[in-house]
């Protein structure tokens, strides 16, 4: 039986086609995955200055920008084009995410898990575009508003974690403290969920709706929801303070302890900008500020839950070395 050209292998499987002709070194890999991860940050904030210049239905419809344009057009003006070009970057992102697809595909050996990790980012930012083509057309709904950050916070997950696997190897995880550490870190995890969310409440129910019609917003005192938001954040305050002092009591790998104090930085920054704001009456300029702070609080959150385990290469062992008497006979 003969075999199928190289060419035909190629139609039916791309990837496999890429990897019998590429091998990309593991810093390839970790480059492609730190890429996803850098451009899923970048598209929250490029979102959030969409709706803070009021351009939100700089493109009043989907996936073209007007009925007649898929482009934006001089008419449009500035919130046209920067409605287009936050668009623009989920191609950017989306490039991004596919890179890494590839390189985890054409490593050597084959890391499913890497791969599959990949697939799960496309599948988050097609979703997501297609909710955002939704908050268009249903005139920046404040729901389906907060629906697309928390898709995004979830890409931003996923990526984090993809970063830290190409890191690792595809081992078994094995903790690296105690039980009731890591039970800690879930709590952290989940308070942050829910700080996060609840910041999405208070966006929904706040003044910036993202463009400047009259747009409803959510049906709940703001300064209430601030307050409850201020609470979910003195509660991640306190985990993480109390995961910093656990980790030293514990003698944590040092490594743990720094991804544990980074949290306590991001935090404390995080904290002033959000005090500030509220105070300063929710100028536009902070409110991107601390968006940025909350996706970083996130993948610091997710760092210190990820350094708590480790997943040893495999291949990473000492090589067997000859016996000498065997070399000596020959």
């Amino acid at each position: 039986m003969h075999k199928a050209p190289p060419t035909i292998g190629g139609v039916f499987s791309p990837l496999a086609y890429i990897a019998s002709r590429w091998t990309p070194s593991p810093r390839t890999v970790q480059r492609a995955a730190l890429t996803a991860l850098v451009m899923s940050v970048v598209i929250v904030v490029t979102g959030g200055a969409v709706r803070l210049t009021g351009s939100g239905l700089g493109c009043d419809t989907w996936p073209k920008c007007t009925d007649d344009s898929l482009f934006a057009t001089p008419a449009q003006g500035f919130h046209g084009a920067i409605e287009f070009g936050n668009r623009m970057l989920t191609y950017v992102l989306c490039a991004a995410v596919g890179w890494g697809i590839v390189a985890a595909r054409s490593a050597k050996p084959w890391r499913r898990s890497l791969t599959k990790l990949g697939w799960i980012q496309f599948v988050i930012v097609m979703g997501n575009a297609v909710l955002g083509g939704i908050t268009v057309m249903t005139g920046l709904n404040p729901y389906s508003v907060a629906g697309h950050f928390l898709l995004a916070t979830s890409l931003i997950a996923v990526t984090t974690v993809t970063w830290q696997r190409t890191r690792e190897g595809d081992t078994a995880p094995r903790p690296r403290v105690p039980a009731p550490v890591r039970k800690l870190s879930w709590a952290m995890l989940a308070a942050t969920l829910v700080l996060i969310a609840a910041g999405t409440v208070v966006t929904g129910s706040g003044p910036h709706a993202g463009d400047s019609s009259d747009i409803k917003r959510m049906p709940f005192d703001w300064t209430t929801t601030a307050h409850v938001h201020a609470v979910a954040a003195w509660l991640v305050c306190a985990l993480a303070v109390a995961m910093w002092l656990v980790l030293r009591v514990v003698d944590a790998p040092d490594d743990t302890r720094a991804r544990a104090r980074d949290l306590l930085l991001v935090l404390l920054a995080q904290g002033a900008i959000g005090y500030v704001q509220f105070f300063t009456k929710v100028p536009e300029v902070l409110v991107s500020a601390h968006m940025l702070g909350s996706c970083l609080v996130w993948i610091a959150v997710l760092r210190v839950a990820l350094s708590l385990r480790e997943r040893p290469d495999a291949r990473a062992e000492i090589p067997a070395q000859p016996d000498p008497a065997l070399s000596a006979s020959v």
